[in-house]
């Protein structure tokens, strides 16, 4: 089979045009062509009046080596690489120590899906309720402002990317090509084939729900054991080493390889590992407010006259600003054609989070507009600090909304103007329980709210519309990523002073996002299956 990259056609090209564009480029005649199929497909829309799709292509070939060598010198061609997932292992019969994995978050329900896969039956824990009780929790606060602290946007299955864009992309390096596997498992579990190769593949979120329950169904047919509503309270430990979990009801489970997947807002588990001794440390992260415009003016301002093209679909964007106070302020989770959602955890706070249908056909384009933040500057001392700090804003965003979780919201000319908001102009809210128009500059730091002003003008140079008076801004979003890094060791990847432990995923520090967490979550039930093995070895 030989791989052909960088095929690139007009974007209302026809299937044959597509094949008379790969028979050239390989040079053969069509009875040479026994078969071929699209591995990835990206556009490029740098040029609205003339937007190009970009095909990888897989083909198989008659006398492959022989055109392989006459097209040695075009480095867009080659041998399609095998990528394939290989376990590590398999769990070998009577095995008595069973994993435990903590969360059900893509990472969680990754780790435990391959340790399923390799016969190790891990026992998984959430603190939260199962993905359609949990969703009932979360409408619960969206539709008559009732927060559930043990079951909302943060806790249950699935983590909070069920309640988001369900993005499936990623800038982080795979060298393994395991991200590959992440969508495989997805499609098997009900996703569209589409997000084999397109470039930006995402699901929504009533996929989602239904794609992880057949997930849990899987690994509970494998022999693994999936369990609602069991807060671990504390690691039970000896030496420096995981001997089990103990519940919040008192039960104990017993296990020398304990899988830390608890996502970035488990707050109080966070304080509870920190008295154990467990090391972690402060990280950066990112506040700032959600921004609504019409999706029309982003599909517009992207496409130009091919806007609404059903291969395109509702445009997204990703934006930076250097700002003079030495600040960066970025687009963060931008949701095209989606809502902004209420995303609390923690009676008497307002978060907000992004979120979008399959479809992605609602009336507005969200995204978080966000200024990074770091330890060293902004909140030195405790390897905590960062979470007093979320909490200290979302309280402000909490009062400031009307205290009773709303959110704090200001039509974009108004905020740059620093002046409040006292009526919506063309942009509706799309927020639950509702927004409550004021003046925003006191829910951030003033580093911040400085940063953003001077930033919306520069994006508004590169989408033009942007800067638009009556877009709105929603607050506040302090969820972007874990304010805490619990370290790892880089080969066993087991904590660093806490053996048997392995801290994963979006809340320990080593991912961002669906595809990224999922991703750790199998490289997490690698070192798990390995070091089990590598344990009965040196028994034996």
């Amino acid at each position: 089979m030989l791989r052909i990259n960088e095929v690139k056609l007009p974007l209302d090209h026809s299937e044959e045009e597509l094949k008379q564009a790969l028979l050239k480029r390989l040079a053969i005649s069509s009875n040479d062509l026994i078969s071929f199929s699209i591995f990835k497909r990206s556009y490029d829309a740098r040029k609205r009046t003339a937007i190009l799709l970009i095909y990888s292509l897989d083909a198989e070939v008659k006398q492959e080596a022989a055109v392989l060598k006459r097209l040695s010198s075009d480095r867009h061609i080659m041998l399609t690489p095998d990528i394939e997932y290989q376990y590590v292992g398999s769990a070998p019969a009577g095995l008595v120590d069973r994993p435990v994995v903590i969360g059900t978050g893509p990472c969680g329900l990754f780790a435990g899906l391959l340790l399923a896969q390799m016969g190790f039956k891990p026992i998984i824990l959430e603190r939260g309720k199962a993905v359609r009780e949990r969703t009932k929790d979360t409408w619960g606060l969206w539709r008559k402002g009732e927060l559930n602290p043990e079951s909302n946007v943060q806790y249950g299955e699935g983590g909070a990317g069920t309640f988001s864009d369900g993005k499936l992309y990623s800038q982080i390096k795979d060298p393994k090509h395991l991200g590959y596997k992440v969508l495989q498992e997805f499609v098997k579990a009900g996703a569209p084939d589409e997000i084999m190769y397109v470039s930006k593949p995402h699901i929504g979120t009533f996929r989602l729900v239904s794609m992880v329950e057949s997930m849990r169904a899987n690994i509970i047919e494998l022999g693994g054991e999936v369990r609602f509503s069991s807060k671990v309270e504390q690691l039970i430990l000896a030496d420096g080493q995981v001997e089990g979990v103990e519940l919040a009801n008192g039960e104990k489970i017993l296990s020398k390889h304990v899988v830390l997947a608890i996502g970035h807002s488990a707050r109080d588990t966070f304080y509870k590992l920190f008295e154990q001794g467990v090391y972690m440390e402060a990280k950066p992260f990112s506040l700032g407010f959600r921004v609504e415009h019409p999706q029309a003016l982003i599909d517009t301002a992207r496409f130009g006259a091919s806007a609404g093209h059903p291969i395109l679909g509702a445009a997204d964007y990703k934006l930076v600003h250097h700002a003079s106070n030495g600040r960066s302020v970025y687009s963060f989770c931008m949701c095209p054609g989606g809502t902004v959602v209420a995303a609390a955890s923690e009676p008497g706070r307002v978060v907000t989070n992004g979120m979008s249908q399959y479809s992605r056909n609602e009336r507005n384009a969200n995204a978080a507009i966000v200024v990074g933040i770091t330890p060293e500057i902004d909140f030195p001392g405790h390897p905590l600090a960062g979470i007093e700090l979320q909490r200290k804003w979302e309280s402000k965003a909490f009062e400031v909304g009307g205290s009773s979780y709303q959110a704090p919201a200001q039509k974009l000319g108004d905020f740059l103007a620093g002046k409040p908001s006292t009526e919506f102009g063309v942009v509706v809210p799309s927020y639950t329980p509702g927004v409550h128009l004021t003046d925003l500059s006191d829910c951030l730091p003033e580093y911040a709210i400085t940063a953003i002003r001077e930033a919306m003008p520069a994006f508004d140079k590169q989408i033009k519309g942007f800067g638009m008076a009556d877009a709105l801004f929603t607050g506040v979003e302090t969820r972007t990523s874990s304010p805490v890094r619990i370290k790892r060791d880089n080969d066993s990847l087991q904590s660093i002073n806490t053996k048997g432990l392995f801290p994963a995923g979006e809340g320990a520090g080593y991912a961002g996002g669906i595809l990224s967490a999922g991703v750790d979550g199998i490289k997490i039930a690698e070192a798990v299956a390995l070091s089990i093995l590598s344990e009965l070895k040196v028994a034996d």
